[in-house]
């Protein structure tokens, strides 16, 4: 999978940060936040034009306990919705447990306040989410995660 770009979202009910890797690298960068709400749909499916990727991995928030709660059906939702918008492009449900904490544990790193963070931390989400992904395409030779089935329209 690592002959085509793929991108990483973190799907917030506020924001939605996006992140991106080049097609031939197994690193992943920050690209965008993007502000939740009517357009949502219509920004992601540009980025998706503009990025052209082979796959689209989308944090599925589980709880520590590795099962679905009320925000995964929320991302869940979206993801269909994605997917339908974006079809053939394929769109994968990967783990994003402590993507977020994580995230911020490197932006304090970096010396960034917790105040500073609100501006990248969802693109840091979904960063962190996408080098997940991208490490484990690496070990398994093939895009990992759950494959999201496209909603009717």
């Amino acid at each position: 999978m690592a002959d085509a770009v793929r991108l990483g979202i973190d799907w917030g009910k506020a924001r939605i940060g996006v992140s991106a890797a080049n097609a031939g690298t197994s690193f992943a960068y920050p690209v965008e936040t993007v502000k939740a709400g009517a357009d949502e749909l219509r920004r992601l499916v540009a980025l998706v034009t503009e990025y052209e990727p082979g796959v689209i991995y989308v944090g599925l928030p589980l709880t520590l306990a590795g099962e679905r709660s009320f925000a995964a059906q929320f991302v869940q939702e979206k993801a269909e919705a994605l997917a339908s918008a974006v079809s053939p492009i394929e769109v994968r449900l990967v783990d994003e447990r402590m993507s977020t904490a994580s995230a911020s544990r490197s932006l304090g790193s970096a010396g960034r306040r917790s105040k500073q963070q609100r501006t990248v931390i969802d693109q840091a989400a979904a960063v962190e989410i996408l080098q997940r992904a991208l490490d484990g395409e690496e070990r398994e030779g093939a895009p990992v995660g759950q494959p999201v089935v496209k909603e009717e329209r």
